[in-house]
């Protein structure tokens, strides 16, 4: 199951505000273009797929539009990884696909040494986008681990 904590801001920006515990509800993601676990940012302008690579104690963060599978460069800094179990906050930095240009990147990749523990891991992804800060809520499901 997938949460979402747009802000108040990103709700605006959307075209509607979301009821009382609207902002915290599951959307049945299924897994994303790079069989990751997708998580809604801002009511679905855009959707973020987070994946790891074990071996490589590394995670990467693909910034996707509202149909979950179109690349959806945008301008950041970077994207904030925060797991509770192992407890870690890691920054992926932009790492533009080809044909991404002019600061813009739909992909983001950061390591850290606790990110070679295989396990399903649950946390947020956090950005802001042109003043408006983003957060998205995922949950690995069981699979198999490479």
């Amino acid at each position: 199951m997938v949460q979402t904590t747009p802000s108040a801001t990103a709700a605006a920006e959307h075209g509607h505000e979301h009821g009382e515990g609207e902002g915290k509800h599951g959307h049945g993601h299924g897994a994303g273009p790079h069989d990751g676990t997708l998580a809604d940012w801002g009511g679905g302008k855009y959707h973020v797929e987070f994946t790891v690579s074990h071996d490589k104690q590394e995670a990467t963060v693909y910034v996707l539009g509202s149909d979950e599978k179109s690349p959806s460069p945008i301008k950041t800094e970077k994207i904030l990884l925060s797991i509770g179990d192992p407890e870690l906050q890691a920054d992926l930095l932009p790492v533009p696909l080809e044909g991404e240009t002019d600061g813009l990147s739909s992909r983001f990749v950061g390591k850290h040494e606790k990110l070679g523990i295989v396990q399903e891991y649950a946390g947020t992804m956090t950005a802001e986008i042109e003043g408006t800060p983003y957060t998205g809520e995922f949950k690995e499901e069981a699979h198999d681990h490479k």
